[in-house]
């Protein structure tokens, strides 16, 4: 079909950004523009001729903007087929103007309901129902109308109109695809809201176990990665289409360094959740998707000087996360010779240390630096793991258990300096791969035993990690111990205090072979598997 040349032009958006130059574009063209309201005012102030598409229909706009669009003589225009003779008759009967271009940007409702303290009335007032309409129609009729649902489409409109006097099938086709893509992002968004926010006009926030009958997951690539886990695998990222931004890692500006590979997303991905759960100034390192170092200090160059002593073999070629700016101390301990680290996370980055990581160590230009903005405590989200046929959803683990149902269960009762230790492992432990165990000292990991299928085997490798640094550390096991075999390698160790959920039908054993050998044990009434 040969290109359709636009002379009438529907435009309504929320979003003016780039819409002047747009407009005087088409005006140039020849285009003439029918709009309402807010978009009618904006651009009559800007200077162009705008026709009221209210004194088009003859129907006043009403109910606060809620009936402006809906109209016959509207969607007539839009719809009508210019290869269908009745079509064209209709439209001479009944005095109505063809429309080849309808440009519509929806209320912001994603944005609406992400604001903290959003009321139920806000978000159901930007609901919008014209727009989604007017780009279904549009979208449907692709063969004789184009339809513009983002600013980023503008130039490629006018770079067609201004060489060949109007838009291509394959542009239309496209601009459809697009639309339709659209407006189901938006009705997903409004489904979630309301799976969301229950029926109840009172209740203000779901229970936790509030879990739709539908699960629909909204997905926008963000970039092409050079392959997945291992090189035979391709990959790619995507971000959830109604994130709003904030402090986490598929947002984060990456201010120097290699692209970033399947498994730097993953490692650095899990280095901040780290990080993010630790006191004061803290950094993790992260091997393989477990935390082979972490350390809260009072500065950020000495939480990552302890992250890395915490098991320097391992560290070499890891992955680092910070809960604080990175400044030029903590890059001066980074570029150490000795050390090799693929990419850094942090909130920020001065510009002395984005200076000494880029151009001191041996690795310079390469190591990757991802700056995710101020962190902060959010609600738990939705975890999603696949499975063939299906996937599992759960609210994440991500907020800190309440330490007022922590339990000493032993005669020995732990020091401050311990039990300042037993928080620290308690925070790390459920950031490792079950069996997990961890041994801290001075809130820093000195050993970590991960993934193993045994407890027992996960208790020895944490401790020949830690080796003599265990003597006077605490030990922090993500479950419970079923027997008093672990308790015993420990206190051959050297190890002063235990933290553990408690729950074993042998819990009596495991406490009394603490008390015999005056081991301080804290139930903490919650295990943290991480499989």
């Amino acid at each position: 079909m040969s290109n359709v040349a636009l002379k009438n032009a529907i435009i309504s958006v929320s979003d003016k950004l780039g819409l002047t130059p747009f407009v005087a574009g088409l005006t140039a063209a020849g285009v003439k523009i029918y709009s309402t309201g807010g978009t009618r005012k904006y651009l009559r102030d800007e200077g162009f001729e705008v026709v009221d598409i209210a004194e088009y229909t003859g129907f006043p706009e009403m109910m606060d903007g809620r009936v402006k669009t809906l109209h016959p003589r509207i969607f007539a225009g839009i719809l009508s087929r210019q290869n269908h003779p009745a079509d064209l008759a209709a439209l001479v009967e009944h005095q109505i103007q063809q429309f080849q271009l309808v440009l519509v940007n929806l209320y912001p409702f994603e944005a609406t309901v992400a604001r903290a303290g959003v009321t139920d009335a806000e978000a159901i007032e930007n609901i919008d129902i014209g727009g989604p309409s007017l780009i279904r129609a549009a979208a449907k009729n692709h063969a004789f109308t184009t339809v513009a649902t983002s600013t980023e489409q503008y130039a490629e409109i006018l770079a067609e109109v201004n060489s060949a006097g109007g838009t291509s099938l394959a542009l239309r086709r496209k601009l459809a695809g697009e639309a339709f893509e659209r407006t189901a992002r938006y009705d997903r968004a409004i489904a979630n809201y309301f799976a969301r926010t229950g029926t109840s006009e009172n209740q203000d926030s779901p229970p936790a176990d509030a879990f739709p009958e539908s699960l629909h997951l909204q997905l926008s690539r963000v970039q092409v990665l050079r392959y997945g886990e291992n090189p035979h695998q391709s990959a790619a990222l995507y971000r959830l289409a109604d994130e709003q931004p904030k402090a986490n890692l598929v947002q984060a500006r990456q201010l120097a360094g290699k692209e970033l590979s399947y498994n730097n997303l993953l490692d650095l991905d899990a280095a901040l959740a780290i990080a993010k759960s630790l006191p004061n100034l803290a950094a993790a390192v992260i091997k393989h998707n477990n935390p082979c170092g972490a350390s809260s200090a009072e500065s950020a160059a000495v939480a990552i000087r302890r992250a890395i002593d915490g098991d320097p073999q391992s560290a070499f070629g890891g992955v680092i996360g910070f809960n604080c700016t990175v400044d030029a101390a903590a890059a001066d301990v980074l570029v150490d010779p000795a050390n090799f680290v693929e990419a850094i996370v942090a909130p920020h980055f001065t510009p002395e240390a984005v200076e000494i990581l880029t151009t001191r160590p041996k690795w310079k230009a390469n190591v990757r630096l991802m700056e995710c903005g101020e962190l902060g405590q959010t609600a738990p989200q939705w975890e999603h793991r696949r499975l063939s046929g299906g996937m599992l959803v759960q609210q994440a683990d991500s907020l800190p258990d309440p330490q007022s149902e922590w339990q000493i269960v032993t005669a020995t009762r732990p020091t401050a300096a311990q039990m300042a230790d037993l928080q620290f492992g308690w925070a790390v432990v459920r950031h490792v791969k079950s069996n997990a165990i961890v041994i801290a000292q001075n809130r820093s990991l000195s050993g970590v035993g991960a993934g193993q299928m045994s407890r027992v085997d996960a208790v020895e490798i944490a401790l020949k990690k830690a080796g003599e640094r265990a003597r006077g550390a605490i030990l922090a096991s993500d479950a419970f111990f079923p027997f008093a075999d672990s308790i015993q390698q420990a206190a051959a160790a050297g190890i002063s205090a235990v933290i553990q959920p408690g729950g074993s039908r042998r819990d009596e054993e495991v406490i009394a072979a603490c008390n015999a050998h005056q081991i301080a044990m804290i139930f903490t009434g919650r295990r943290h598997f991480k499989h």
